[in-house]
Parts: structure tokens; sequence; C-alpha cells
């Protein structure tokens, strides 16, 4: 076999244990390397080659958002608006993977994972707040880029994978209604901050 037709044999092996194990995830799993090389019809050995854990697996199948803006080229000077644009963008991507985002919540909540391999965690990278920061730019000749940041924070704890957990599965919202809330807790805070300041430390 050429190197090429074996750079291409690998390319497909580690397509096909992805496409397994987020298959797994969507059925509500939190797949191990083993269970993705069965689904996968790999053996295990091989899969091993390719994901020395599950963390790292499903590290590889989470949805990853490429975009590093949810606003339009020509997006408004206006914060609410700007806001209001990253947020229901933000929102549809979490609604659409939500299995993805419960089983990364569940990785990121392990006990047993180190340190390193935490804070490597998709979940951990903080590029919603990254998003909602950006939407704050036009306050930056009133506000520092500290307060605009903890006002970012503060949305994005009001409207992500967290509180959709706890809207859904303790307060019994159905997923839309969790969407509604999610959208409107998020603008109440920042229309607060608008009104008497960013948040404090």
């Amino acid at each position: 076999m050429s190197t090429h037709e074996l750079s291409r044999t690998r390319r497909r092996t580690q397509a096909a244990l992805v496409a397994a194990a987020r298959e797994l995830v969507a059925e509500g799993l939190t797949p191990t390397v083993e269970d993705a090389a069965a689904r996968a019809e790999v053996s295990r050995t091989t899969a091993y080659r390719y994901f020395a854990n599950r963390a790292d697996l499903l590290v590889a199948a989470h949805p990853e958002v490429a975009t590093t803006s949810f606003l339009d080229a020509e997006a408004s000077d206006d914060p609410r608006a700007r806001v209001e644009q990253v947020l229901d963008r933000y929102l549809d991507v979490l609604m659409g993977a939500e299995a993805q985002q419960r089983t990364m919540l569940r990785l990121s909540l392990d006990p047993d994972l180190d340190d390193e391999r935490r804070a490597a965690l998709p979940l951990r990278q903080g590029r919603v707040i990254g998003w909602l920061d950006e939407a704050l730019d036009p306050l930056a000749d009133q506000w520092s880029a500290a307060e605009r940041r903890r006002l970012a924070c503060a949305m994005r704890a009001a409207a992500g994978i967290e509180a959709l957990v706890w809207l859904v599965d303790v307060a019994g919202f159905t997923r839309d209604e969790a969407k509604a809330q999610m959208r409107w807790s998020a603008l109440s805070l920042l229309a607060e901050a608008l009104r008497s300041g960013p948040p404090t430390r």
C-alpha cells in the first residue's frame, strides 16, 4: 500500500470512529473508545491508535463551531441588537447540538479527568463569551474590557448548556420554552447593565 493510500485509509478510519461516537452521543450515550470501535466495525486495538481514551474521542466528536463571530459584517452599533443577533444564532447552535453539549458537560464534571484535559475541552474554551463580548464592543467608550467581559460572562451563565439542562430536566420546560427563557434572561441582564452599569467584581 502506498503512503498516499495508507494516509487515506487512516483518515477514513478516524472519520468512521468519530461518526460512530457522534451517533452514540445522539442516542444519549457517553461512548467509550470500545463502543465507537464496535459501532464503526473497527478493532479495539486499531481504535486506540487514534484515541487514547474516551475524553480524546469525545473532544474529536464534539461539533466544531469554526466561526469567530456571530455578527453580520454590517452589524448594528446598538448593543442590544448585536447581543440579540449573537444570542439567536448561538442558541440555535446549542439546541441543534444538545446531545453533544450534554455529553461534553458530563465529561467536564468527570472527577477522574485531569486538569489539563479538562481545560482542553471545547466547553471550557469560552467561545460564547468571546462572541458576546464582541457584541458589546460599542460600549468600549463607557466600560472597560473587564467590565464588558463580566457582563458577557453573566449572559453566558444564563444561556448555555448548564441552564438548558436545569430548565428542561429540573424545571420541566419544553425546549422551546427553555430557549425563550435563556434569551429573556440574558437580555434582562443586558438591560439592567445598560440601566445601572456593568456587573461589579
